[in-house]
């Protein structure tokens, strides 16, 4: 891909790192607080089902070992565990393939050119309607736990009775001895491990409160995000994995190009990739042992991620770009009434919001522009959407031009705000969109052009997309 700018220099990459540190949540305290809002009588929620949300970071769709893509080397028991007790939706995707918008858009239901928090330095405008205060509205106790990291700093958030987040590094956490905002109240944690601890917190919450109240809890995990860090005893255990299947096109020091440096890899692509896999594993471990308590037969269970990765393909360590090893998330939903199997319906992190809100039985978000998959994924309908759009804007220092994309079932077309050509891929013959037929197939390309064209427009408007 040419024009990508120019080499970054040391001088740069630490004064970018600084300002991003600056612009996003800082260490400095500024909320933290849960805010209830008020809640109907006893008698309306009684009987609803509980909600349980598990997000991770920059975990790629098929980087859990039911997913039929998976590395033969990775196995995670408790992430298949839910799989095969659920739907797994092989074609669930992010609209933008970067944690801040993403959280956003699975808060709120709407688009990150909608919702504001367009990149890692746009602020969340504490004034957006998040699902949680339906939610809490139709009797339902509410938890967000784990990675808040959207810029403006940390907001006190309206519909939660607890809020569990951390500020550490510009709002990513780190790995161990993460100081934990508990309630407003900023909280050291010496000698813990951050997806152990946040798992925690999660179970204390759910262990303290009234049984005979329905709850809602989001755990929003730092884990797979970088510096890669796995816990003490899985160490080194991915160390001897033959790694001969990596993309072709990969590289060991192909992380210290200018489009990857920024992305915390450059130690080397093999051995963040090990340390990626090992701390995938101590990600499983903590999803058990929540799991472990949990009734689902009066809970419905959704885990999924807020983008992908990518390990080489495209000569790219990171996220960002519109191809599938970024957008494609896994999205597994166990409960009450969900046959287990799997389906290739378009879902996207919108969906997220409306689902769990037709579940609880609450108030719609009016400014949803996602679809509840409840239909789905109980048997109503076999139909969710053609197509989607892909978004991304300018986040600096990523070397990394704006773009917007339309995927449908069969095809990627992705146009660029730079001088980059527009890219077309058969997803299906070219899962790794390797083969640019823009050229090649000009009615594809018209066609799709138009659409993306549509999309953008009732994006904009708000539609329901």
């Amino acid at each position: 891909m040419a024009g990508l700018g120019a080499r970054a220099t040391r001088r740069g990459v630490v004064a970018a790192a600084l300002a991003t540190t600056v612009v996003g949540c800082s260490d400095e305290t500024v909320g933290g607080h849960p805010l209830p809002v008020e809640r109907s009588g006893s008698g309306s929620s009684k009987g609803k089902p509980n909600l349980l949300v598990i997000i991770t970071d920059d975990q790629r769709w098929d980087h859990f070992s039911a997913s039929p893509s998976a590395p033969k080397y990775l196995h995670t028991p408790a992430i298949d565990a839910l799989a095969n007790a659920g739907v797994r939706c092989d074609n669930a995707f992010v609209t933008t393939a970067l944690c801040s918008p993403s959280r956003a858009t699975f808060l709120t239901g709407t688009y990150a050119s909608r919702h504001g928090v367009r990149n890692n330095l746009t602020a969340w405008d504490p004034a957006l309607t998040t699902v949680f205060e339906p939610l809490m509205a139709s009797g339902y106790d509410c938890a967000f736990i784990g990675k808040w990291h959207m810029p403006g700093g940390v907001p006190d958030l309206r519909g939660v009775d607890r809020f569990v987040t951390f500020t550490a590094q510009g709002g990513q956490g780190q790995y161990f001895d993460c100081p934990l905002l508990i309630d407003g109240v900023m909280t050291p944690r010496p000698g813990k491990y951050i997806t152990e601890d946040l798992t925690t917190q999660a179970l204390s919450w759910l262990d303290e409160r009234d049984e005979q109240t329905p709850w809602c809890l989001y755990l929003a995990h730092k884990a797979v995000h970088h510096q890669f860090e796995p816990p003490a005893h899985l160490l080194g255990t991915m160390d001897d994995v033959d790694l001969s299947d990596m993309p072709p096109e990969a590289y060991a020091f192909m992380t210290t190009l200018d489009r990857n440096v920024w992305e915390g890899t450059v130690a080397g692509l093999e051995r963040n990739y090990r340390r990626y896999l090992e701390t995938v594993l101590g990600l499983d471990e903590q999803i058990g042992r929540l799991l472990d308590s949990i009734d689902l037969t009066n809970t419905y269970v959704v885990f999924t991620s807020d983008n992908g990765y990518s390990w080489g393909e495209h000569v790219v360590s990171g996220k960002r770009w519109a191809y599938e090893e970024n957008t494609r998330v896994p999205f597994l939903v166990a409960g009450p009434g969900i046959s287990a199997g799997s389906h290739d319906q378009l879902v996207t992190n919108a969906d997220l919001a409306p689902t769990l809100l037709e579940w609880a039985g609450a108030a719609p978000l009016p400014e949803a522009q996602g679809r509840s998959l409840a239909p789905l994924l109980a048997g109503r309908t076999q139909s969710l959407r053609d197509d989607f759009m892909y978004e991304y804007f300018l986040d600096f220092p990523y070397n990394v031009p704006a773009m917007q994309a339309v995927r449908t079932d069969d095809w990627l077309w992705i146009e660029f705000d730079s001088d980059l050509a527009p890219e077309l891929y058969d997803v299906h013959k070219d899962p790794h969109t390797r083969t640019n037929l823009s050229t090649s197939e000009p009615e594809v390309a018209t066609t799709l052009a138009a659409r993306l064209s549509a999309l953008r427009a009732d994006v904009a408007a708000g539609a329901v997309v």
